[in-house]
């Protein structure tokens, strides 16, 4: 940890960090919902079944190895960033808004 550089306002907040002089608001009440929340994230409740190409199924396995996580679990990852808004398909983006500047 000695080889990243902070800057002076970085270790001004460290500094007060360490001194004890920031006190958690989190209520009861928020952390029990945030805990819900997370537990409901993470709940692996359903199965399925997809069929993919064998070239996208290894490049899948070689992210996820870069990554240090099984390959299912970042299959699953970036399907709920997809539907939750969190991920975006950038070339239905250009589609998009080619078609909207052609309206103009």
């Amino acid at each position: 940890m000695n080889d990243i550089k902070l800057s002076k306002e970085e270790k001004e907040i460290l500094k007060d960090f360490e001194a004890g002089e920031f006190k958690s608001i989190l209520t009861p009440k928020r952390k029990k919902m945030l805990q819900a929340a997370a537990e409901e994230t993470f709940k692996k409740d359903k199965r399925i079944n997809i069929r993919i190409s064998s070239r996208d199924l290894e490049s899948l396995q070689r992210r996820a190895l870069e990554e240090g996580i099984p390959y299912q679990t970042l299959v699953s990852s970036v399907l709920h960033k997809y539907v939750s808004g969190g991920l975006h398909d950038i070339m239905a983006n250009k589609a998009l808004q080619r078609t909207q500047k052609s309206r103009r």
